[in-house]
């Protein structure tokens, strides 16, 4: 059958839409080192970021109301440091979460961390190793902190919650108030220059907030007197490609905003 005049045949319409896919995963492997073509480079480091950071009539404060006082009579909220505070706390059987973990996921990292990185609760494989992020998103995860010039053991990466909901269901609310003392103990511990909040749950927990994401990233948010930006999770890149530019463009300025914090 022949097509109408200016019509593109179905056959090339095809072959053209499929060059364009590969197109696209080629450039967004070339983001993030290879995920999706190994064979592709990685790129190079940024020196100056191609997003600028807000200005500071931009910025929303979050304030008191994200930084509330430990619980009272707590032993842990008078730990001295991160090993002592996992000591107290690995055993926590608050919620229904602590019968069915297999390991609990406290977080890893530099305790002395500049950059802190939460994300939302544990998977399958951080909750077998104990570690988060240690799955196909945490290799991901890896990958991102490379291309902005960050080694993994550099950073500290922590998440809401410390144990994995059954079939990485979203944290419920009640689980979510139990667990997160726990963290902003860890926050205060180490006093990060910059917090860096992968996903919506995450950024909505910790800054006490129910603005979209959308509306939370490219801004300069505050946890307490922490600066605190937004980005998607790994896990939603790995299964949204094409989110994975954005996804760079606020983790350079990220990068910008924590070296400016570094310098000043």
């Amino acid at each position: 059958m022949t097509p109408p005049d200016g019509a593109i045949p179905e056959r090339e319409a095809l072959a053209r839409l499929l060059d364009d896919v590969q197109s696209l995963l080629r450039d967004e492997a070339q983001i993030f080192g290879g995920v999706f073509l190994p064979e592709d480079p990685m790129p190079d480091r940024p020196t100056t970021p191609a997003v600028q950071t807000p200005p500071a009539e931009a910025m929303s404060l979050f304030g008191p109301a994200a930084t509330p006082p430990p619980p009272a009579g707590e032993p842990w909220a008078a730990a001295a440091g991160l090993e002592e505070l996992n000591g107290l706390i690995c055993s926590c059987l608050k919620c229904p979460l602590g019968h069915t973990r297999t390991k609990f996921v406290f977080g890893v990292g530099n305790p002395r961390a500049t950059l802190m990185l939460v994300g939302e609760a544990p998977g399958a494989d951080e909750d077998l190793q104990g570690e988060p992020f240690v799955g196909r998103a945490g290799q991901l995860l890896n990958k991102i902190l490379e291309a902005i010039g960050f080694r993994r053991e550099e950073v500290y990466i922590a998440n809401i919650l410390k144990c994995r909901p059954p079939n990485n269901r979203t944290p419920l609310p009640e689980e979510v108030e139990l667990c997160l003392p726990y963290l902003r103990r860890q926050v205060e511990l180490i006093q990060p220059k910059l917090i860096l909040c992968l996903g919506l749950v995450a950024a909505q927990n910790l800054l006490g907030t129910r603005e979209s994401l959308g509306r939370l990233r490219g801004r300069v948010l505050r946890y307490g007197d922490t600066p605190v930006m937004v980005t998607y999770h790994p896990a939603a890149l790995l299964r949204n490609p094409a989110w994975k530019r954005p996804a760079w463009e606020d983790v350079q300025a990220a990068r910008k905003l924590h070296d400016e914090r570094i310098a000043s």
